[in-house]
């Protein structure tokens, strides 16, 4: 099957390859709340969190309140868009409950904050890529460029709540799609949404690609050197990786698509054996 997914793509890639980009039609896509300006998520979170604490010190233990509203300030850090802003979010209420004494807790509650972070942020994402959500419409149209049989497997490397998988399943809706997340939050979060999809938890770097005829990556700048020198030992002949944004250096792309808000989605092609 990778043979003939190769034959397929070659001509268009090799067009693109010389310069021509083709672009979507315009999305209809509502934004999220990770739209909002700035600093508006942030003080909507505190605000939410300040009010849950107030609410709950009444019928519960302090430091069980704090917890609580803290969850509910990392929780609303997702939907922060970038990774100083998401830090922004879920600090928030526990610094300023430290700096005004609102909280008269043990000293050892305030590592509640700090390992609800470590929690759906684990120190090895954020080497990698800390939750960069694919917009739900940046994939469309890449089947016609990248055509597969129906039935093929994707992975959606570094998946988080699932904005990858979503944008795949309307490009390949005949596909079956796969994610990987680190964070095991994140991980039953994405089953959440994406019960038509199959996710684990686990290490990206550590998987084997072997079984795909495309991965697919949001990660950062320094990460897509490694992925490449993944995929070109362990995708099949005629698979793709396929990277969103970042491209990968001093390396030609075999491909390209420009999708809305001036984005490119970066294609590089296991080459035939």
């Amino acid at each position: 099957m990778a043979s003939s997914i190769a034959c397929a793509a070659t001509p268009d890639a090799q067009r693109l390859s010389a310069g021509r980009v083709t672009s979507p039609p315009p999305s209809s896509s509502v934004p999220g709340l990770r739209f909002l300006p700035w600093p508006l998520p942030a003080l909507l979170a505190w605000a939410g969190a300040w009010l849950v604490f107030g609410g709950l010190q009444r019928v519960l233990p302090v430091a069980v309140a704090l917890a609580l509203a803290c969850a509910l300030g990392t929780a609303a850090s997702l939907l922060g868009a970038g990774w100083w802003r998401r830090t922004l979010i879920a600090v928030g209420f526990p610094l300023s409950a430290a700096l005004s004494g609102a909280a008269a807790v043990p000293p050892w509650a305030w590592l509640l904050p700090l390992g609800l972070l470590l929690l759906v942020y684990p120190l090895n994402a954020w080497r990698d890529a800390p939750l960069f959500p694919t917009p739900h419409d940046a994939l469309q149209g890449l089947e016609a460029l990248v055509p597969l049989a129906p039935g093929a497997r994707i992975l959606d490397a570094g998946c988080g709540l699932g904005d990858g998988l979503i944008a795949l399943r309307r490009a390949y809706p005949g596909a079956r799609l796969h994610g990987l997340e680190w964070s095991w939050p994140l991980r039953a979060l994405c089953g959440l949404r994406c019960p038509w999809a199959h996710v684990q938890r686990g290490d990206i770097w550590a998987a084997d690609w072997s079984g795909y005829q495309v991965v697919y990556l949001f990660q950062r700048p320094e990460s897509m050197a490694r992925a490449f020198a993944k995929a070109q030992v362990e995708l099949p002949a005629g698979a793709w990786l396929a990277s969103l944004e970042f491209p990968v250096p001093d390396v030609n792309a075999d491909a390209r698509w420009r999708v809305a808000e001036g984005r490119t989605v970066w294609l590089y092609q296991r080459p035939s054996k």
